[in-house]
C-alpha cells in the first residue's frame, strides 16, 4: 500500500521557507493537531519559533505531537476536547490564557467526514458532520474573537475547509458545513476588521496525509487524475500557507479563501466513491426531458 504522510523525522528535518524565529513571541492554536495537516501546520509553526496550543480529542495523539514538538524546541500545551462542544471551548481559551496570556494565530483544522453517497446518509451521520466542521469551526472563531476583543489585541484566523466549489460527490455533508465556514468566514472578516481581526480560508485539495487510507482503493487510485499537477499535494504546501496567512507577511490579506489543490478547482472531476457509469461511458438518458 502507498504510504501517505511525513514521518515525524521528516516533519522535523523538511526545509521551510522562512527564517527560523519568524514567530518567535506569537502563539498558535491549532486543532486537529494530533495528524495529518494539523500536526504539520503545528509541527511548521513550532519550528519558526511560536508557542503551541494543541488540541484535538485524542489526548495520546496531541501528546505525540507535543513530544515532536518537544525535539523542535516549543513549548506546547495540549488540550483535548470536542469542539462540538461550546462549553470545552470556552476551557481550551481559558487555559490557553492561563498559560500564555492568550494566542495570536488560530488554525481551525478540527473536522471529519466520511465518504458515502448522499442518498444513503443518516440523519445522525450528516449532523454529526455538520456538528464539527461548521458549528465546531465556529465554536472556535468565536472564542478566540472575544479573547482578542477583550485584551485589545489582533488576531489571525486560518480555517482549513475544502475544494467546495463546483461539488464533491461522496462528502455532500462536508461540502455543505466547509461551504458554511466559507461563508461565515468572508462575513466576519467584514464584521471584525474594526477589532484588528483577520480571518482567511485555505482549501487543500487531495493532500498525501493518512486521512487519504479512509477513501475507497478505486477513488483514491483515480484521485491524481483530478488536477492539472496529476499528483497529491503535501502536507507541508498547506502549513506554509497557513503561515503565510497567520504571519506578518499576511497583514494585508482577509476574506480570502486560497486553494492548494493543483488546479482541481478549474479542472478534474473528484470523486470520493466509486464513480457511477452514467459518468464514464455513453448513455442515453431515461428521463427525457419534456
Amino acid at each position: 500500500m502507498e504510504r501517505f504522510g511525513y514521518s515525524d523525522d521528516e516533519l522535523l528535518a523538511l526545509p521551510l521557507s522562512y527564517r527560523p524565529d519568524l514567530l518567535a513571541g506569537k502563539v498558535a492554536l491549532v486543532s486537529g493537531a494530533g495528524t495529518g495537516i494539523g500536526k504539520a501546520v503545528a509541527v511548521t509553526l513550532g519550528r519558526l519559533g511560536a508557542r503551541l496550543v494543541l488540541c484535538g480529542r485524542k489526548p495520546e495523539k496531541l501528546e505525540a505531537t507535543a513530544a515532536l514538538l518537544a525535539r523542535a524546541g516549543a513549548e506546547v500545551l495540549t488540550h483535548a476536547l470536542s469542539i462540538r462542544d461550546p462549553e470545552a471551548v470556552a476551557g481550551l481559551f481559558e487555559a490557553a490564557r492561563t498559560r500564555f496570556g492568550g494566542i495570536d494565530m488560530l488554525v481551525n483544522n478540527a473536522g471529519g467526514q466520511f465518504p458515502q453517497a448522499a442518498i444513503d446518509f443518516s440523519p445522525k451521520g450528516f449532523n454529526a458532520v455538520v456538528d464539527t466542521n461548521l458549528s465546531g469551526t465556529w465554536y472556535m472563531m468565536q472564542a478566540a474573537a472575544r479573547q482578542w476583543r477583550d485584551r485589545g489585541a489582533p488576531g489571525a484566523i486560518v480555517n482549513i475547509v475544502a475544494v467546495v466549489g463546483r461539488g464533491m460527490p461522496g462528502v455532500a455533508h462536508t461540502c455543505a458545513a466547509r461551504a458554511g465556514v466559507i461563508a461565515l468566514s468572508k462575513t466576519v472578516a467584514i464584521e471584525w476588521a474594526p477589532l484588528g481581526i483577520r480571518i482567511n480560508c485555505i482549501a487543500p485539495g487531495i493532500i498525501a496525509t493518512e486521512g487519504m487510507n479512509v477513501y475507497p482503493d478505486e477513488a483514491r487510485s483515480d484521485m491524481p487524475n483530478t488536477n492539472l499537477m496529476r499528483r497529491f499535494g503535501t502536507a507541508l504546501d498547506v502549513a506554509e500557507l497557513a503561515v503565510h496567512l497567520a504571519g506578518p507577511s499576511g497583514n494585508f490579506i482577509t476574506g480570502e479563501v486560497v486553494h492548494v489543490d493543483g488546479g482541481n478547482q478549474i479542472w478534474g472531476d473528484q470523486w470520493t466513491i466509486p464513480r457511477p457509469d452514467w459518468y464514464s461511458t455513453p448513455q442515453t438518458s431515461p428521463f427525457p426531458g419534456r
